[in-house]
C-alpha cells in the first residue's frame, strides 16, 4: 500500500508539473487506508509561494476531516519537505511521512532549500531579512488574555 500511495503522489507531481501549475511535487494525505487529500504544488499557478505540495495536501485534508489535527494521518510526499512544510506537518500533527526525491535531489535542480536551513539556526539578528521586536508590552497583554480564555480551543 505504501508504494501505491507514494506513486500517487508522484503522479500528481508530473501531471501537475506538465499541466503548467507549479514545480514537481505532489502529495496525498491518508487515513485510515484511504487518500483523504491530494496536494501539489501550486506555487506559480496561484500566485502563492506558501502552496507546497505537503501545504496544499494539508490544507485539504484539515477541510476534508472537518479539523485542525490530522493526528491518525501519514502524509506521502514526492521529495523530503521543505522547512515549511516540515513545520506545517508537525503542526498538524502527522503521524508519518515517507519521501521520494531528496532535498539534495531538489536542490539539484534548483530548489534549494540549504539557505533556508541554515537561517533557522542562524541567531535572530545576524539573519538576512532584519528582524526587529518592537511593541511586545502591548503584545504581551494579548497573550494574557488568552492565557486567561476560559473558552479557547488549545491546539
Amino acid at each position: 500500500m505504501k508504494e501505491s500511495f507514494m506513486q500517487e503522489a508522484i503522479d500528481i507531481s508530473r501531471e501537475k508539473m506538465m499541466a503548467g501549475e507549479g514545480g514537481p511535487f505532489g502529495a496525498v494525505i491518508v487515513k485510515d487506508g484511504k487518500v483523504i487529500a491530494r496536494g501539489w504544488n501550486k506555487v506559480t499557478s496561484s500566485h502563492d509561494p506558501t502552496a507546497h505540495a505537503e501545504v496544499v495536501a494539508i490544507r485539504e485534508a484539515c477541510k476534508a476531516i472537518e479539523n485542525f489535527s490530522l493526528e491518525g494521518c501519514t502524509i506521502y510526499t514526492s521529495c523530503e519537505p521543505c522547512p515549511m512544510c516540515l513545520a506545517s506537518i508537525y503542526w498538524a500533527r502527522i503521524d508519518h511521512i515517507y519521501y521520494a526525491n531528496t532535498r539534495d535531489d531538489a536542490a539539484a535542480i534548483e530548489f534549494d532549500d540549504e539557505f533556508l536551513y541554515r537561517e533557522i539556526a542562524t541567531p535572530i539578528e545576524e539573519r538576512k531579512i532584519p528582524t526587529v521586536q518592537i511593541l511586545r508590552d502591548e503584545a504581551q497583554k494579548v497573550f494574557k488574555m488568552w492565557q486567561e480564555k476560559t473558552d479557547k480551543i488549545p491546539y
